[in-house]
């Protein structure tokens, strides 16, 4: 559905930009054809275990690897489909696909839709990451539900309360925490009681 959207947005935006306001429905056709490609293209990347090589790193290099594994299986997926309309649609010998991609392939057009699918890839992967790292239900609950004016801290204070929680239990074992004579156990406290709602007034 991402790709369905951003793609046929990417034509809209396109026919517009070129004051090509009758646009033909044809060209919406193709879009929703190319995201299909895209969407079989990262399921089969997904089923691929060398992608969870950078589970435990920084956000930064999940997102980035992701994006780059994505956009290469889709541009030999793209490559593969161009391959096969011009053998089976356009009724050429598959021995002439590389001289039709040097001297008829409309490579800028090809290129400048690679770049498009490139930035979608990287706002999926990291809308995707944050989900995961959240949970879908939590993320819902970000987005969509109602504050209780009852909790002492906003939702950017509790996410930030909620990082320095994941620090504390990163930094300290078990045992730590579990201290109530240790620095560790002192902060987490701290950090419970900001989370938690405000005493009621009697």
């Amino acid at each position: 559905m991402f790709f369905f959207v951003g793609f046929n947005f990417i034509v809209l935006t396109t026919n517009l930009l070129v004051a090509d306001y009758a646009v033909a429905v044809s060209s919406f056709m193709l879009a929703t054809v190319a995201a299909l490609v895209v969407g079989k293209a990262v399921i089969t990347a997904n089923a691929m275990p060398f992608l969870k090589l950078f589970d435990r790193a920084p956000l930064i290099q999940p997102i980035l690897f992701k994006t780059a594994v994505y956009w290469v299986a889709v541009f030999f997926a793209r490559l593969a489909e161009r391959f096969v309309h011009f053998s089976v649609v356009d009724g050429h010998l598959p021995v002439e696909f590389a001289t039709y991609l040097i001297s008829s392939f409309s490579w800028h057009r090809f290129i400048a839709i690679s770049l498009w699918i490139f930035v979608l890839f990287l706002i999926y992967v990291t809308a995707s990451e944050f989900s995961q790292l959240f949970g879908p239900a939590e993320m819902r609950r970000l987005l969509f539900a109602y504050r209780p004016s009852e909790l002492q801290l906003t939702r950017r204070q509790r996410a930030r309360e909620l990082m320095r929680l994941n620090r504390l239990a990163d930094e300290h074992d078990v045992l730590a925490l579990h201290d109530p004579r240790s620095a560790a156990h002192n902060q987490l406290v701290q950090i419970v009681e900001r989370l938690a709602r405000a005493p009621k007034a009697r």
